[in-house]
Order: C-alpha cells, then structure tokens, then sequence
C-alpha cells in the first residue's frame, strides 16, 4: 500500500468512528503532515481519495469539511409506469417512498439563461437560446440534499402556456397546463448516465466536485407538435443512489425448457 493510501486508510478510520464529526474539519495541512511524517503531496492524494469517496470536501475559509456519509443509499426501482395524483399530477418513478415527506432546500427559483449543450440536445434547438429554467433542490426531510432538479422549458411551451413561466403554475403542475394549452398527452423519454458534477451542482449538494452523480433527463414530447418542449434534469449524488430493475423471463427462456423453443 502506498503512503498516501495509508494515510487515506487511517483518516477514513477515524473519520467513520466520529473522531471527526460531520460538519466539522479536518486538522490542517500543516498538522496533518505533521501527524504522518509526509510531504504536502501525500496529503493531497489521501484528502483526493476520501473526496470522491464524499467523506471529505474543501471549502474556501473553511478547510477540509466532513461529510454526511452516514446517510444510506436509497434504491430506485426503474419502472417505466407513470401514474396520477389528484393532489400533486403526474408521478414519475423516483427515489422517493410511500408516506415520506420531502423538503426543499432554499426557495425554488426560475431564471432565464442560455441553454446548455445536454438540453439543446433534447430539445434540439441551438446551444446558447435563451431557454426557462426552473430549479429546486429536495431531500427528504431531516437529510442533506438529495438532488437538483432543473426543468427546462422552450419557448414553443411559455407561448402557449404561460402560467409554466410564473411562480405558481397552479393544480398538477406545469405539466397540466402544458397538455391543457393543447400539447396533450404528453410523451416521454428517459436517458440516464453518470457524469461529473459542475461547481454550482456541488455547491447545492455539498458533495465534492470529484464525486460523480448520476443524472436522469426525463424529455417530454408534444402530441400536437412532436417536438420536446419540456427537459427535466436530475442530478443525484451517486453515493446516493443505486437503480433496481426486475428482470422477467421471455418465452423462450421459460422454465423447464419448452423443447420447441430450444431446438436449433
């Protein structure tokens, strides 16, 4: 094992048993080279292997932050049924359980800016036109932020449903009044991948920028138009998170084997 891996080793040890709280600091630099009788580089690589491991991240004026890594991973089973709540609107398969209540963090908030290159991909429009976006960030309560969800609209979806760019966008969401301005029913296409998180997105999360997240991008297409006028982002901490999916058997892989099926 190398130095710096040793030292990786011990600081994850004292960390998990709470010599080093959660929202409190490491020693540092000076102290820690100290402590281990190693140059300022070995530090580095240890402190850069608990970052992407989310024990640990830098803030400026801060120092070396401790992490909440004792929240569990959570499961999400990847269905492919979208369902209805009179009280909310559409529900689409998430992290989320039975009876569990979810909490923002800070005040969700829309802005206009320029679109970037993932959602002009789906949206197929220019990277760059200006391009809604309404973001929030939740969790559910009593835990640290769970995901920044940033939904996207084109301009075709403001035009002819106005009430999407306003605070309020009224009972079901702005989904409804989307398909009520005569873009229903609404269509949808899941993509899903892992990617690194941008500055402000771990800034939101408090998760470190070498800690990647898992992204879902939820495109929905309009039956009037059939163009996607509507992106929702997903970016989860990939520490978070693990997906589930049932597999079930076809025909031909039924058991005991159907002789027709196996022949050659």
């Amino acid at each position: 094992m190398a130095r710096y891996e040793e030292v990786a080793a011990d600081l994850r040890t004292r960390i998990r048993g709470g010599e080093y709280e959660v929202g409190g600091t490491l020693p540092k630099y000076e102290e820690l080279t100290t402590t281990y009788g190693v140059g300022r580089g070995v530090i580095s690589s240890a402190l850069a292997i608990l970052e992407r491991e989310g024990l640990v991240r830098p803030i400026k004026r801060r120092g070396i932050v401790v992490l909440d890594w004792r929240v569990e991973r959570r499961r999400i089973a990847r269905g492919q049924l979208v369902t209805r709540s009179p009280r909310v609107g559409y529900v689409f398969p998430a992290a989320s359980r039975p009876d569990e209540r979810w909490v923002s963090h800070g005040r969700p908030f829309r802005e206009r800016l320029p679109a970037p290159e993932r959602v002009a991909e789906l949206m197929d429009i220019e990277a760059g036109a200006e391009t809604l976006r309404r973001r929030r960030v939740t969790s559910p309560a009593g835990e640290p932020p769970f995901q920044v969800v940033d939904t996207w609209l084109s301009e075709e979806a403001i035009r002819d449903a106005p009430q999407t760019a306003e605070a309020s966008t009224g009972p079901g969401g702005y989904l409804d009044r989307l398909e009520e301005s005569g873009h229903g029913p609404i269509s949808w296409t899941e993509f899903i991948r892992t990617r690194m998180p941008s500055r402000e997105e771990a800034q939101l999360l408090e998760i470190s920028e070498e800690m990647p997240v898992l992204e879902t991008a939820i495109a929905g297409r309009s039956a009037r138009s059939g163009k996607v006028i509507e992106v929702t982002i997903r970016a989860i901490p990939a520490d978070r998170v693990e997906l589930v999916s049932e597999l079930r058997r076809d025909r031909t892989a039924s058991w005991p084997t159907d002789p027709v099926s196996a022949a050659p």
